[in-house]
């Protein structure tokens, strides 16, 4: 059996990351057949102590701390020091299946899959607005659900491929071998005052194994549920997450050679289906209308485009961020 690095970066969200651990507490898997990796990125809450805590009861519990800041850093650390032959990333902010990890070992058992992931059903912590479950509930077109803005996603049926840009960073699992082949993930989830630096996150890795040919699958039972906390909520995060997403297909459109100084909007939203924002476009397409909240995404998708152009053009460190060729 291939032993499993469960890989999760944090940073001051002692609270959430205690949850995700107990979750892990509760897996199926036997505890010889995984390891837990906790990346601190610079916390300065008690996400020490809460680890400390979990170590009790939780041999397999490793913390390793990175002043650094960016997610990508975070990934990166946990690759080094996984001592597992296939990388499970999660977020702070997940629960697990109990049988979560049981059935990425068992996906991983086959030696022709890359990469693997499952559904990430929303657990809200406060009741949803009304427009937020009109989101949620309407169909992604394959008669399941998917919401790419706060990584929500709710396939049916069984064990079967699937395209790798459905699978999420909060619930990412992935051969260390074809990780280390792909150059290691690009910068994601910088800070605010650094976020010209952001790239595309784990959509470079995904894409790496769609050109690669690699086989992708997915498992219901390989899911988690994925926290959606109140200011998660509200039009101004979706504003903020369509300003993020700019700055990340800005990057890849430079990266690639094949920007323009302004996005075109239906280049923009094919790009956002093909990565895994397809509710955005489908809203357009099939109900011909738009919510404040999708409104909201494009808006600030069309202003972080345009941010980090601007920051590419005028800022030499950027431009030589953007063409480094790995962050490994």
């Amino acid at each position: 059996m291939n032993q499993l690095s469960v890989i999760i970066p944090t940073r001051n969200r002692a609270d959430l990351l205690q949850a995700a651990l107990q979750s892990l507490q509760s897996q199926t898997l036997p505890a010889e057949h995984y390891e837990v990796l906790v990346i601190d990125n610079g916390s300065t809450d008690h996400t020490p102590a809460v680890v400390e805590t979990c170590q009790r009861s939780m041999a397999n519990l490793r913390y390793c701390f990175n002043p650094n800041p960016g997610l990508h850093v975070g990934r990166h650390h946990g690759l080094r020091e996984a001592r597992g032959d296939v990388l499970v990333y999660a977020d702070d902010d997940i629960e697990a299946f109990p049988g979560w990890l049981v059935a990425l070992a068992d996906v991983f058992t086959d030696p022709t899959v890359a990469m693997a992931g499952g559904n990430n059903l929303p657990m809200f912590m406060t009741p949803p607005p009304a427009w937020l479950m009109a989101l949620w509930q309407r169909s992604n077109g394959s008669g399941g659900r998917a919401l790419g803005a706060l990584s929500l996603l709710d396939l049916p049926g069984s064990v079967r491929p699937i395209s790798p840009y459905y699978v999420w960073g909060c619930n990412f699992a992935i051969r260390k071998s074809v990780l280390l082949d792909a150059g290691g993930f690009h910068p994601d989830g910088m800070p605010q005052e650094l976020i010209r630096f952001r790239g595309d996150g784990e959509t470079h890795v995904s894409r790496y194994v769609v050109e690669s040919g690699l086989q992708c699958l997915f498992h219901p039972g390989a899911s988690v549920y994925h926290k959606v906390t109140p200011e998660r909520m509200t039009q101004a995060y979706f504003r903020q997450r369509g300003f993020n997403q700019g700055v990340s297909d800005s990057y890849t459109a430079l990266r690639q050679g094949e920007a323009k100084s302004t996005p075109h909007p239906t280049l923009s939203l094919r790009r956002i289906a093909r990565w895994g924002m397809r509710t955005v476009r489908g809203l357009a397409a099939r109900y011909r209308q738009d919510t404040a909240a999708t409104q909201a995404y494009r808006s600030g998708h069309a202003e972080g485009y345009a941010f980090h152009q601007r920051a590419y053009r005028d800022d030499p460190e950027v431009q030589a961020w953007v063409h480094q060729p790995d962050y490994y």
